[in-house]
């Protein structure tokens, strides 16, 4: 069996394993990785070698922690990153060069339907209809976009947005309130078979999937970095948020993931604090005292204009794991406007939790 894993901001780690009588047998690790002195890779394959095969990932470190030398220096490796592509290994995991990946990135459109999008391609993936796909938003209108979970009136001030014209939606992912404008977000939805995440706690699976974009935003002279849980940072600030809703399968298939993130161009903090209820707790938590200061927008950080942050992260991509440009087709939208006029304009959803 063979596993591979990158490790965020780091290397890539590949494992090649066998499960026999319940424990790992004929250990071999590899990669791109540094790691000093030469034995130290020899201490990993043994701390390995033996180990129970439902070991999780948490446990396989600890087992290479306790076997490493002293003088040990690993650099883009960690030895959970070890574990981690270990269990992606027996869990048959696929890697995104394996997929012939198609973007989707087409007119503006409104809110809920976006909305609608994400959960109709998503279903698409996994039922083997459509290719693992990267589509890239453009927003018909202001929009608040909340959570799953977040409660409409703790989250929205109802007044301010109708006076502002802003749309209120609920998406099917958890995570916190959104505010974005048409011009000012950078907004794109990974739908993936779940097989690309197979072996990665919920936790390593956001990791995993934003290092593209990590990649990307280096290649634009930003450092940037994956902030537990759904947050992507630099130096001067969050600048894009991640939520995800995993798809289940039917007819024995296996299911798929919806990975979005929203990441903030240019911001009207203003406008955003009229239509959002960021308490003070919330502020806090962050160790600042103004809202302006939670998200720095990538306009300042890259001095390009938002079409070419785009088009280079698209070409990042594309680099990377290659990539055929698409289009929703004709039944995919006219599955995602019913819903968009049901569902997700429909008080039923929307106010869910009122």
């Amino acid at each position: 069996m063979h596993g591979e894993y990158k490790v965020p901001g780091g290397k890539l780690v590949v494992v090649d394993v066998e499960a026999e009588d319940g424990v790992l047998r004929h250990v071999r690790v590899a990669g791109d990785f540094f790691l000093e002195p030469d034995e130290a890779l020899d201490a990993v394959n043994r701390a390995l070698e033996g180990a129970p095969a439902d070991t999780d990932a948490a446990g396989l470190a600890a087992r290479i922690d306790a076997a490493l030398p002293e003088d040990t220096v690993m650099y883009g490796l960690t030895s959970e990153g070890v574990g981690i592509a270990v269990r992606r290994a027996l869990a048959h995991a696929t890697d995104w060069t394996d997929y012939d990946w198609q973007l989707i990135h087409e007119a503006p459109q409104s809110p809920a339907l976006h909305m609608a999008l994400d959960e109709v391609l998503t279903a698409e993936v996994a039922a083997g209809r459509r290719p693992p796909t990267l589509r890239v938003w453009e927003w018909g209108s202001p929009a608040v976009i909340i959570g799953s979970f977040q409660s409409l009136r703790n989250e929205v001030d109802a007044g301010a947005a109708e006076r502002l014209g802003v749309e209120v939606v609920r998406r099917i992912s958890g995570g916190g309130a959104m505010f974005v404008e048409p011009g000012n977000t950078i907004t794109y939805s990974l739908s993936v078979p779940e097989a690309l995440v197979q072996g990665l706690s919920f936790q390593d699976s956001y990791a995993y999937l934003d290092d593209w974009v990590l990649g990307a935003l280096g290649d634009m002279g930003i450092r940037a970095w994956y902030q537990p849980l759904n947050d992507i940072a630099t130096d001067q600030g969050k600048i894009a948020g991640a939520a995800q809703k995993r798809i289940v399968g039917h007819d024995g298939r296996p299911g798929a993931v919806l990975h979005h993130v929203t990441m903030s161009y240019d911001i009207d903090a203003g406008k955003m604090l009229e239509v959002l209820r960021i308490g003070r707790e919330k502020l806090s938590d962050k160790g600042i005292r103004s809202a302006k200061k939670r998200v720095d927008p990538l306009r300042r950080q890259t001095g390009l204009p938002r079409e070419a942050v785009i088009e280079r992260m698209i070409a990042s991509f594309g680099a990377r794991y290659g990539l055929t440009r698409g289009k929703v087709t004709d039944e995919e939208l006219a599955r995602a406007r019913e819903l968009a006029g049901t569902k997700f304009s429909g008080p039923a959803w929307t106010a869910r939790v009122p």
